[in-house]
């Protein structure tokens, strides 16, 4: 017996409202406008009621879409996604077609699209480098300070123009990764990062566009000099001199464009703070009890957390069967894609109370922050999956709430900010399905009774 299967009006339907406006909006980089037309449309708001409705119609999935060239399934249900993440990579591949497409462009022997030994190899390298066990990573020395230096010429820059805007907060923050993953002396390398947002671009098309092989292959060869110069203490150091088999050329690149998302949810975490006076009254009473120096800020990364559960930053998780696979409703087929609609999941309130409000106390406990609430006890009810889950889970999620709650501390310790007018951010107000960082503006101003002063720039 094979799994439900969407009627024509249905697929179209969940193509239409899901699908291509996530897509329009970037996958593997975002794309101003469209994020601009999301919000101002409430494109990604009208995509939760879509698949409500399909949840509704279709209770006992996964979902079959009715597609001419591709077997293609949705999850509707929580216990579904957990059950898909857990069983990654096998049965359920993170090498789907789709992804194994966009990636070709900029790493094609990462880990995220490698099966086998290979994989077993890559992943345990990112996981070394990464630290992934650890809340803290073992680098945090030399990281901290990166981050409060950056945090300080952002706030001087922001000063200078009378704003902080995206265009300051990510020039920063990419000076920050760049001496995170490569030390000190890749500070000013913008070609590297320009280089990886032109392949980012074609990777948007997926199999779509041809590969830009000789700009690919240069790309690399500047990873691969980078790694060799990577100074210690920096991610890139653990990657010297690794067999081939663990392509660590292939393995940083995803470093640095994840780094971006992550710096969209501290922006956006900003914004949830300087519209909420109670929360920022806490983030700041955390602040001023922290003796460990940034490291451990549990407020500040649930903040974190909150942001990436309101406004997903990897909105579509993808997998692909390696072979039939049985479920209560059915069988799917083999080399079945499987989509994961992670707003759905995250702003369902018929499972998840006051979803569309700001709730950093839904992460205020370690398991929580660790491995997210579909992991903590009642993980059937939940589906929050900011880091996906699973075997499978971003191996970064700790360095990632390390470093974005150690920014958040640095730029809340002496300034007040006001998000600019535009967005809709009321606390008495179910919050926007779509944030639009682009055009997110906030003015910062030096607190009464503090002397406004950050530190000097390296």
């Amino acid at each position: 017996m094979a799994l439900p299967r969407a009627g024509v009006r249905d697929t179209a339907a969940f193509m239409m409202d899901v699908f291509f406006p996530t897509a329009a909006q970037g996958a593997i980089i975002r794309r101003p406008g469209m994020v601009a037309l999301a919000e101002r449309l409430g494109l990604d708001r009208r995509a939760v009621r879509r698949m409500q409705e399909l949840d509704r119609t279709y209770p006992d999935g996964p979902l079959l879409l009715r597609l001419p060239l591709r077997k293609q399934a949705v999850v509707l249900r929580p216990g579904h996604l957990d059950a898909v993440l857990q069983q990654s990579p096998e049965p359920f591949s993170p090498a789907s077609s789709e992804k194994r497409g966009a990636l070709a462009h900029i790493e094609p022997r990462n880990v995220l699209v490698s099966t086998g030994t290979e994989r077993s190899v890559r992943r345990a390298l990112q996981e070394q480098a990464l630290d992934t066990s650890s809340p803290v990573h073992r680098f945090a020395d030399s990281f901290l300070p990166v981050i409060h230096e950056e945090a300080g010429s952002m706030l001087r820059s922001a000063g200078a123009r009378g704003a902080l805007d995206w265009e300051v907060f990510n020039e920063s923050w990419q000076r920050a990764v760049r001496r995170v993953v490569f030390g000190d002396a890749a500070r000013e390398d913008t070609e590297l990062t320009e280089q990886l947002a032109r392949l980012r671009k074609d990777a948007n098309w997926s199999g779509f566009k041809p590969r830009r092989k000789h700009t690919r292959a240069a790309f690399l060869r500047h990873v691969q000099d980078r790694i060799d110069a990577a100074e210690p203490g920096s991610l890139a150091s653990v990657m010297r001199g690794r067999a081939d088999e663990a392509a660590p050329a292939d393995q940083v690149p995803q470093w640095l464009f994840a780094f971006e998302p992550a710096g969209m949810a501290a922006f956006r975490a900003l914004a949830l703070l300087a519209t909420h006076p109670g929360q920022a009254q806490l983030a700041r009473e955390e602040m001023a009890r922290d003796t460990s120096g940034g490291r451990q800020l549990p407020f500040l990364r649930a903040t974190v957390l909150e942001s990436l559960r309101l406004w997903p930053t990897t909105p579509m998780i993808l997998r692909q069967t390696t072979r039939e696979v049985e479920w209560d409703a059915g069988t799917m087929p083999a080399r079945c894609g499987i989509l994961i609609f992670t707003p759905y999941f995250h702003r369902d309130g018929r499972r998840l109370p006051d979803a569309d409000r700001f709730e950093p106390a839904l992460w205020l406990t370690t398991d929580r922050q660790e491995a997210g609430p579909q992991e903590d006890g009642d993980r059937g009810d939940w589906g929050v999956v900011p880091f996906s889950a699973g075997p499978m889970r971003c191996p970064g999620r700790h360095l990632v709430l390390l470093l974005t709650s150690a920014l958040l501390a640095t730029l809340l310790g002496d300034t007040d900010f006001t998000v600019q007018d535009g967005h809709r951010l009321d606390p008495q107000r179910p919050l926007p399905g779509t944030l639009d960082n682009f055009s997110l503006r906030f003015t910062p101003k030096p607190r009464a009774g503090t002397a406004g002063d950050v530190p000097p720039s390296s």
